[in-house]
């Protein structure tokens, strides 16, 4: 899911469980995983619709933030 999506369906108040987890494609990055629910889960992406990774967590945190995520669970 891209950032503006996030945005827009956060503010028509829909809400995800939101996930941080370890890369499995690099184990030393972090990416955000959003849970729906229905069992449908989506990771945040990029205009070319590749997953966004964060090689630091407060790089992370901060994107959270700026998509107005206020609690997000750590699997590590």
């Amino acid at each position: 899911m891209k950032r503006e999506d996030v945005k827009t369906k956060h503010g028509e108040g829909m809400h995800f469980d939101t996930h941080v987890i370890a890369n499995p494609a690099n184990t030393h990055e972090w990416i955000i995983l959003f849970k729906k629910e229905a069992g449908r889960s989506y990771f945040l992406v990029n205009d070319n619709e590749e997953i966004e990774s964060f090689g630091r967590l407060d790089e992370l945190i901060h994107e959270l933030r700026e998509l107005g995520i206020k609690s997000a669970e750590v699997h590590f």
